[in-house]
């Protein structure tokens, strides 16, 4: 399970919405709303 970095939410990354690199690292989304927000502003969300 991964945490989707917008919503907090728990995600199977086989299951999940979307996904996105961002500095080499894979990121994992719950829907294509949080997918969205982090593609507009990932620095925001990468920790």
């Amino acid at each position: 399970m991964e945490k989707d970095p917008v919503c907090g939410m728990m995600v199977a990354p086989n299951r999940a919405a979307g996904s996105s690199v961002y500095q080499g690292k894979t990121y994992y989304f719950c829907s294509a709303g949080c997918k969205a927000s982090f593609d507009r502003t990932p620095a925001k969300f990468a920790k």
